[in-house]
């Protein structure tokens, strides 16, 4: 999460999120290791005002089209939602949870608005970023940052996407608080003593060499995780056993990391998308979003979705020649592929 201000303006950046191993369990009480993504990010800005004002972006939040096609077009292409919902999301969840932990908050307004390069809909936590960031513009206008526990932020920010219908898990909003490399585990017993998870930061010098693929048409990452979700409440054996084995990757991968196992990392990776393959099937998953799996595999890659698809993440244990590999197979199918930089730690003290 970056950060800069001066003459009473400030700005707040949050990073695009990578799920290395573990997701989708973090919705359903699992364990994942997952890292912020520098080349995507959302960064918020907070300017003192004498009203308050949710400021639109001009292409995120189009209200002046060319035409009754031109709207239409927009609306199949990206949705109805931009930022500016998110924004007054967190507001209302910041005050309510101010209100009820007792913390003072002076009366001087402020205008609120975003900017983002992270693509929508690829499964790279694009709204969580926004609401992070407004968050930390916040926290830092009042002044009250220290008395909102890192550790209970990201459910501050979940709890705001889930106030407009977005249904998610912790993961992507732990990583984007952190910022760099955390391994995080959502025991139940744990969530409910502590009222939120364990979440471990790690030297991010221990990852390899990462690269994100996605198109330019991606899925609505929105839509994955229901049929699973159902089922996984109702107790389904099948899907709770392959919940669990998707956890203990993350714990595994924890361990590869530390002792430098690529050749372990990859088969995690790998095994990580295939069980997420035999839980949501083929259908639910998308043709494109299983091209690129495919793309990736077919020289060799270890290949994962980052998060619900839409994007994913891919590694080449046999090194630059297999790389290279990889950019020609993405070149010629039409997907978009860089090198992922890793977002810095956040430099507030953990405790």
């Amino acid at each position: 999460m970056g950060h800069s201000a001066k003459k009473g303006t400030i700005k707040h950046r949050a990073y695009a999120r990578v799920g290395l191993l573990g997701n989708p369990s973090d919705a359903y009480f699992g364990k994942t290791l997952s890292f912020g993504l520098a080349n995507y990010w959302a960064e918020v800005t907070l300017s003192p005002s004498s009203s308050l004002i949710i400021e639109p972006h001009p292409v995120h939040d189009p209200h002046c089209f060319d035409s009754l096609q031109n709207l239409v077009k927009r609306l199949d292409d990206e949705g109805y939602y931009g930022g500016v919902r998110l924004l007054l999301a967190t507001c209302k969840k910041f005050y309510q949870y101010c209100l009820s932990h007792n913390i003072s908050l002076h009366s001087d307004n402020f205008s609120l608005s975003y900017d983002t390069n992270i693509p929508r809909q690829a499964g790279l936590s694009g709204s969580s970023a926004i609401v992070c960031a407004a968050l930390s513009c916040m926290l830092e206008f009042y002044n009250v940052g220290n008395m909102v526990k890192i550790q209970e932020r990201p459910s501050l920010i979940l709890s705001a996407e889930e106030d407009i219908g977005i249904l998610a898990g912790l993961q992507d909003r732990v990583v984007q608080v952190y910022g760099g490399l955390v391994y995080m585990d959502f025991n139940k017993q744990i969530m409910e003593s502590l009222g939120h998870g364990q979440y471990i930061p790690m030297d991010t010098s221990l990852l390899p060499d990462l690269y994100v693929m996605h198109t330019p048409n991606p899925s609505d990452s929105g839509k994955v995780h229901s049929t699973v979700r159902k089922r996984w409440l109702n107790g389904d054996a099948f899907i709770r056993l392959c919940m669990d084995e998707v956890a203990q990757l993350a714990l595994e991968g924890r361990t590869a990391l530390q002792n430098g196992d690529y050749q372990e990392l990859a088969r995690l990776m790998n095994m990580n998308f295939d069980l997420r393959r035999k839980m949501f099937g083929d259908e639910v998953l998308g043709t494109i979003n299983i091209k690129m799996i495919e793309v990736a595999r077919s020289v060799g890659a270890a290949c994962k979705f980052t998060g619900s698809g839409g994007a994913v993440v891919a590694f080449c244990p046999d090194g630059p020649t297999q790389v290279e590999k990889l950019e020609e197979v993405c070149k010629a199918a039409g997907i978009t592929i860089q090198q992922a930089i890793v977002a810095p730690a956040f430099v507030e003290p953990i405790t």
